[in-house]
């Protein structure tokens, strides 16, 4: 059954999961999930719902620009990014200079999160949500500030609006919301920009806005024209389906957009190739939107069947109680070949399940199905 909107989700008030991981550095988290997991066999994988992909990518348009650019191989991409910020800049009707591509959305984070966290800079985020721009703040030992969600599982921008001081250099929000997958309304995540931008640049994570098909919703792009202290970044590995490729932009006024560019790495020619293709290829994006909302519809069938509750999504995943600590279960599923997403304190006992093919989606849904009935019959 979705979940209903007006409790008090209580787990969102402890903050004990994240004070213990506050000051561990990136490099020994990563270290310790590597150590504690035994590499996997991909060979074994049957349905790959972890990591929010596309399984329809890349487009055929795609497909032909990487073939047609392997022969490039050898050469750097010299102006291929300056052609896609170009691109992008005619689509979104902003000039050139208002525009950044980088090796993924991550990227862009990482630079954000670099100029604005360096020399002891504070940041501020909701929590949960993707953590990529605060990783990448903690590693230069940045300060980052955590706000836990509403009762509606939303970014609560009234107290992150109280908690952004002076010495708040970036409030970040992720519209829609990674791993819950709800939005913010457009007219109301605005003011908050507005508003907030006077004391702190803001950066806007729209990774998942080719999937909203709510009115409500709206981007933050005409913040950007108009001036304001806003970074919106968004990405090809969603919707575009080329998450194996690192391709991701960001849009900012031309004096955020040059501080940026002093931390951004080289792209790699294929990326920036199928990008271009991809990009302009409405086919696709439409024809990606109805297989994930297939797919995702089959699912809340499934969910409601079972009894279990889940938060209506406005993204290529579902975010569901589970009822039970979800690591355990990730690792029966993983046995099964069926790789779901990790916990995400502190709601550790929610599972995250990105929208595949309908026949991956139908595989989780069977085993979600058997597990549901043992524990029913105490087996």
């Amino acid at each position: 059954m979705p979940i209903s909107l007006t409790r008090r989700h209580w787990l969102l008030s402890t903050g004990a999961v994240a004070a213990g991981l506050a000051l561990r550095p990136i490099a020994a988290r990563a270290a310790s999930v590597t150590q504690a997991r035994p590499a996997l066999d991909e060979n074994k994988v049957r349905a790959r719902l972890n990591n929010n992909e596309n399984p329809y990518g890349p487009s055929e348009r795609a497909r032909r620009a990487i073939t047609e650019a392997l022969a490039e191989g050898c050469r750097y991409p010299g102006s291929q990014s300056k052609a896609l910020e170009e691109m992008i800049a005619k689509a979104e009707k902003v000039p050139p200079d208002y525009v950044i591509v980088g090796s993924g959305s991550g990227e862009i984070l990482r630079m954000t999160a670099m100029v604005y966290g360096l020399q002891g800079g504070e940041l501020l985020t909701a929590h949960p949500t993707y953590e990529g721009l605060e990783n990448g703040a903690r590693a230069i030992g940045a300060y980052v500030h955590r706000v836990p969600l509403n009762d509606k599982f939303e970014h609560d921008l009234d107290a992150m609006d109280r908690r952004t001081t002076q010495a708040v250099r970036l409030v970040f929000v992720c519209n829609p919301n990674n791993p819950t997958g709800t939005i913010v309304p457009g007219d109301r995540l605005r003011a908050f920009c507005q508003e907030v931008s006077r004391r702190s640049v803001i950066l806007v994570d729209e990774a998942y806005t080719d999937y909203v098909d709510d009115p409500r919703y709206s981007s933050m792009i005409d913040l950007v024209r108009d001036g304001y202290n806003v970074i919106v970044s968004r990405t090809f590995s969603k919707i575009h389906g080329l998450a194996g490729l690192r391709v991701g932009y960001g849009f900012a006024r031309p004096d955020i957009v040059a501080r940026l560019r002093q931390h951004r790495t080289m792209m790699n020619i294929l990326g920036l190739r199928a990008a271009m293709a991809s990009y302009p290829d409405e086919e696709f994006k439409a024809f990606s939107r109805r297989k994930n909302s297939e797919a995702r519809s089959y699912l809340y069938r499934v969910l409601e069947d079972l009894g279990y509750q889940y938060i209506p999504s406005h993204t290529n995943f579902v975010f569901f109680n589970l009822g039970k600590e979800v690591e355990p279960f990730r690792e029966a599923m993983q046995k099964r070949g069926i790789l779901v997403g990790r916990a995400f304190p502190p709601l550790t006992k929610w599972c995250r399940v990105s929208m595949g093919t309908m026949e991956e989606v139908k595989l989780f849904a069977a085993a979600l199905r058997e597990t549901a009935n043992q524990e029913s019959t105490g087996k």
